[in-house]
């Protein structure tokens, strides 16, 4: 008989919480559920934040934050789902930054917070109550980590750095700033 103990109790609900916000916030990306723009709204509102091709960024962002969301809550392949998670949500620290850190005042505390846990639950992994300790670590493996929040580091900091460059050349010529930082 197997037992549970305190730990596995916490990622599990550390799991769920992160992961069902990140799925739903997706979600609005996607498919325009709980408010959200769809893909299409998401594409120009990515446009107006230097994310560029918008449909594009809607699209990898949007299944970034739905997909890895979702595999976080269900703990299954946790360390591509938490590097995914946190990748998306540098993108959107990145937008917040010039703001300060509390949500209140449009700062990246909301996304920081998301993007750290995530990638926290990459590093720990899933704990004993996940799909991924019902199927022997198959898509666990100690190796995954580096690797998944590698890649997804190098990925994330490319497109930031391009979308910084964007953001900073339309300053310098003179251009109508398209999202207010």
């Amino acid at each position: 008989m197997t037992c549970y103990d305190r730990q596995d109790l916490g990622l599990l609900l550390l799991r769920l919480g992160t992961g069902g916000v990140l799925a739903a916030h997706g979600s609005q990306k996607l498919f325009g559920w709980f408010g959200g723009g769809g893909i299409e709204g998401t594409a120009a509102a990515m446009e107006a934040m230097g994310y560029s091709p918008g449909k594009q960024s809607a699209t990898m962002a949007g299944l970034a934050e739905a997909g890895g969301g979702a595999l976080l809550a269900l703990g299954l392949a946790t360390p591509a789902a938490g590097a995914a998670a946190a990748g998306a949500m540098a993108g959107a620290t990145a937008v917040h930054a010039p703001n300060g850190f509390f949500a209140a005042g449009g700062g990246y505390e909301y996304a920081a917070s998301l993007a750290l846990t995530a990638a926290g639950l990459a590093v720990t992994g899933p704990g004993r109550l996940s799909l991924d300790h019902a199927l022997g670590h198959a898509v666990n493996r100690g190796w995954m980590v580096p690797a998944a929040l590698a890649v997804t580091g190098a990925a994330t900091a490319v497109v930031i750095g391009l979308r910084n460059r964007r953001v900073r050349e339309a300053a310098e010529f003179g251009q109508e700033t398209l999202f207010d930082e």
